[in-house]
């Protein structure tokens, strides 16, 4: 009960001198429902059949109270802290490897090792299935306690044992726990066209000065332009965001400002640098999820006039968090403001605070938008995250080729392949054999794999409102032959979605051998957006149109 009371007591002692404007009714709410759940949880522990667990029940009601603020807001106990460095930080204490559940196998198998950590130099590999932790059966456990249990203090040790496909005898591996930083920039590399490309996968305490390390390398290497890739990023600490704009913006520009509810959270930010290169033609390459620090960045470039933004709008989170600390040693990430580009938008799309009838959160509609301008006048928008300058939608995956890539069958073929060829070809040119990709085809048919779930789900609810409203004579031709488009032909919709379905087991195979930095190298093969990037790049004239530069 201390517990729930003292958090709530430091988040009122924070927002102090907001608070003492505020009428007493309002204060008398706070007072009056913070007693009413303390003697309801009271009675209920006195009288109620059972004992509770009061970390349980308060946490539930802890986390029920963040629910109506929004997603953001998230409150770590001491038990979670690990979770909350690792978010803000990149570094965690492991054996640097991701993990997977194997429905078929009810356990957690190893999915991809990162390189030079310690699982990858004890011998670890992708698709190894864990079968105990220093003993310790693993069988039917989830994978955030398995998480936990491979993590742990830098210098310890513990013994795991896995089961190899095609080895017969269980392999243990003694490992020691070390220190792990996620790479934020696993990968970047000089393309034809002297373009630099550079991937920013975080915005983890130190970013900037590996995006700095890379963007003065790749213009060493003769790089005449540059793409900086933020798709899937979804943010982390603004001031590494301001620090990356900084590198391409002159000193003393404004690049981001907040604004909250207490005058603590109103903050702006500046350039306190010379930049790096404010000339060079760049390009921002973003999608849906790139998010927070990913949008000031993009959204920054793009109010400069100093960057063409490619790809597909992004999220849309112009909600500044910042850590609060909670009695036991616990914090809580908590929404402290909004924040506005250089151009005076805020780029937040989505209103937590106000649900649509049916519980979804609503989003600013393109109507109710406000038009504001860059430095040279171009108009750009709020309310919606980051529109790029040039939109270039991915292409959209048949269904079948998505439920590929979450089926357990496409790690299996890994397991399979790595047992059959000790080495592959160079990341960027290798591709699946036809007859591999055969092989593939064959253990897709023996696993029962079944795709267009939701299709069929849809023709069984036109099947039965046809039959409730009387139509199911003049319908029937239709839905049989929907019923047999639905049914599909694995074999046939296979050879059909092949170009897909072996990209997906190119990046499969590719991590297997060279790592995280091989999958990136693959990536660029056959990127739309980037390719698209780095046309734009090369057609000066157009380039500099699309930004209204004047010589």
């Amino acid at each position: 009960m201390k517990k729930f009371v003292l958090i709530l007591s430091v988040l009122l002692a924070g927002a102090g001198s907001v608070f003492a404007q505020k009428s007493k009714n309002h204060n008398f709410e706070i007072n009056r429902n913070l007693e009413i759940f303390s003697d309801i949880y009271r009675q209920l522990d006195m009288y109620y059949v059972d004992t509770l667990d009061a970390d349980t029940v308060i946490g539930w009601a802890i986390q029920s109270m963040l629910k109506q603020v929004d997603p953001f807001t998230v409150y770590y106990s001491e038990d979670n802290m690990d979770e909350f460095k690792t978010m803000t930080t990149g570094k965690y204490a492991g054996i640097g490897a991701v993990v997977r559940y194997i429905k078929k196998e009810d356990r957690v198998a190893i999915n991809e090792p990162y390189e030079g950590t310690p699982a990858q130099k004890a011998g670890v590999k992708a698709g190894d299935v864990i079968l105990s932790i220093d003993g310790v059966d693993i069988k039917g456990m989830p994978v955030d306690k398995v998480t936990t249990m491979l993590k742990g203090t830098p210098g310890s040790s513990f013994v795991l044992k896995v089961r190899r496909y095609g080895v017969k005898e269980p392999l243990s591996f003694k490992i020691v726990r070390e220190n792990i930083q996620l790479p934020s920039v696993p990968y970047y590399t000089l393309l034809p066209g002297n373009v630099g490309y550079i991937i920013l996968t975080g915005f983890t305490d130190g970013c900037s000065k590996d995006v700095r390390r890379a963007l003065v390398s790749l213009k060493e290497q003769g790089a005449r332009s540059l793409v900086l890739d933020l798709r899937g990023n979804g943010g982390g600490l603004l001031s590494e965001a301001v620090e990356i704009v900084n590198f391409f913006v002159p000193k003393n520009k404004k690049v981001v400002y907040t604004k909250g509810k207490v005058q603590s959270a109103n903050t702006e930010y500046f350039t306190r640098k010379e930049p790096l290169d404010t000339v060079m033609p760049m390009a921002v390459l973003v999608d849906r999820w790139s998010a927070s620090a990913s949008e000031i960045v993009s959204g920054s470039l793009q109010d400069f006039d100093r960057a063409l933004i490619v790809g597909t709008r992004t999220y849309g989170k112009g909600l500044v968090q910042a850590p609060r600390e909670v009695p036991y040693n616990g914090s809580l990430k908590v929404t402290t403001s909004r924040y506005y580009i250089p151009s005076g938008r805020c780029i937040q799309a989505y209103d937590y605070r106000h649900l649509n009838e049916d519980g979804s959160v609503g989003t600013v509609p393109d109507s109710l938008t406000r038009v504001f301008h860059t430095e040279a006048g171009r108009e750009v928008r709020d309310g919606g995250g980051i529109t790029p300058d040039v939109i270039v939608k991915p292409d959209i995956l048949p269904s079948m080729v998505v439920e590929l890539a979450v089926n357990d069958v496409v790690a299996e073929f890994g397991n399979w392949f790595v047992a059959q060829h000790e080495t592959i070809a160079p990341a960027g040119s290798f591709d699946v054999s036809d007859q591999d990709y055969a092989k593939f085809v064959e253990m897709v048919k023996e696993s029962g794999f079944t795709y267009n779930k939701r299709g069929r789900e849809l023709l069984k609810l036109l099947t039965k409102s046809a039959e409730t409203e009387g139509y199911s004579d003049e319908a029937r031709g239709a839905l049989n032959q929907l019923d047999s488009i639905f049914k599909g032909n694995l074999e046939a919709d296979m050879e059909r979605n092949k170009k897909e379905i072996k990209m997906l087991l190119n990046d499969e195979i590719v991590r297997r051998y060279y790592y995280q930095k091989g999958g990136a190298e693959l990536q660029v093969r056959d990127d739309k957006e980037l390719k698209e990037a780095c046309k734009l790049l090369a057609d000066e004239k157009a380039y500099k149109e699309k930004l209204h530069i004047t010589d």
